[in-house]
């Protein structure tokens, strides 16, 4: 049966998803996406203009889907809830598409300032950084230092979630929890003027 135009996009992508996921940028090639298609490299260039054109929207596409799972996240509920939430969110990504994630933390020549996963996470950061600078408000600490903090949270969570997705031990919610316990933990306990402490 003969696919539509938007049926044979779709069939594109997610094959270029799966090429992509498997051998990166470089690996890949519009022969082998062709190939995998069962189409003829003039139709994958007639679709998206080469292999730039096809990986820009399927990393714009996993942004997207990543970045709207963290912010729906991060909606309501207490501070710590919107961590756990977050947390979670990431990691549940990471589980459930796990090809799409291993686009994002890849390295690419069109992945460029718009198009990267430390890009992302500065949208998921500024996120954070309006809770924290709420948080900060309400108790007195300099709320300038919000994004310090939302950098700091989300980068840990983030290389978290990168090394889980290789060794999926333990549990998606035990990490969570164990992310949290320490993000949490360690914010409620707060110095509002931290110091190195040297030795004498």
């Amino acid at each position: 049966m003969r696919m539509t135009g938007k049926e044979r996009r779709q069939q594109l992508l997610d094959v270029a998803r799966e090429l992509f996921a498997e051998k990166g940028f470089d690996g890949a090639s519009i022969e082998e996406i062709a190939h995998r298609a069962g189409v003829s490299k003039p139709v994958v260039y007639e679709h998206f203009g080469g292999k730039e054109g096809i990986y820009a929207v399927v990393v714009d596409r996993e942004m997207r889907h990543l970045l709207d799972l963290i912010v729906s996240a991060l909606s309501a509920g207490h501070p710590r809830e919107l961590l756990e939430q977050a947390a979670h969110a990431l990691l549940e990504y990471i589980d459930n598409s796990t090809d799409g994630f291993r686009i994002l933390v890849r390295d690419s020549p069109v992945a460029s300032t718009s198009g990267t996963f430390s890009s992302l996470l500065n949208d998921i950061a500024s996120q954070v950084e309006h809770i924290f600078g709420l948080q900060f408000s309400a108790k007195g600490y300099d709320k300038k230092l919000a994004p310090l903090y939302s950098q700091a949270l989300v980068g840990m969570v983030a290389l978290t979630g990168q090394w889980w997705l290789e060794v999926r031990k333990p549990k998606k919610e035990e990490v969570a929890a164990h992310l949290v316990n320490l993000a949490w933990n360690g914010l409620s306990h707060l110095e509002h003027k931290p110091t190195l402490r040297r030795p004498k």
